[in-house]
């Protein structure tokens, strides 16, 4: 008896814990992003070239909204696929290429901030993940001061 409740608990555990690494995996990793996040293979990756990776947007009044785009070209030898793209916070959306960037070509990383409620200077990240050599997470960052209205 004791013997079978043992082994329910490890199998219960076991179960939770699978469930629990594939909910994670999910939100940075899903096809239905990024129909190429099933593609992950170090012998796959490639370089990139951030062209502008931290920006200075200036100043707004509160409660617009600043488009942010940052730049980058595919500096290795094999196609680069932008896993995911991920805001700091929900005051900020963005979106990735949904294609593999060739190499040589390049590409971009579309950002929206919203000023609303947001007076003062606002430091601002948005964090990528793709298949490059010497690490996959990358962190783009802008600034903007917003005004009250």
């Amino acid at each position: 008896m004791r013997t079978s409740l043992i082994i329910g608990f490890l199998a219960l555990s076991f179960a939770a814990c699978q469930n629990a690494d594939k909910s994670k995996g999910a939100q940075a990793f899903t096809p239905q992003q990024n129909p190429y996040a099933e593609k992950v293979d170090s012998a796959n990756f490639t370089a990139i070239s951030w062209l502008d990776g931290d920006k200075d947007l200036g100043t707004v009044t509160e409660g617009q909204q600043v488009e942010v785009i940052f730049h980058f070209k595919n500096s290795g030898d094999k196609p680069l696929i932008i896993y995911s793209v991920q805001p700091a916070c929900g005051c900020t959306v963005a979106e990735s290429p949904k294609e593999p960037i060739l190499p040589g070509k390049e590409g971009l990383i579309k950002g929206s901030f919203n000023s609303n409620g947001r007076v003062g200077t606002n430091n601002k990240s948005i964090y990528v993940k793709a298949n490059t050599t010497g690490g996959m997470d990358h962190t783009l960052k802008f600034k903007v001061e917003v005004l009250k209205k």
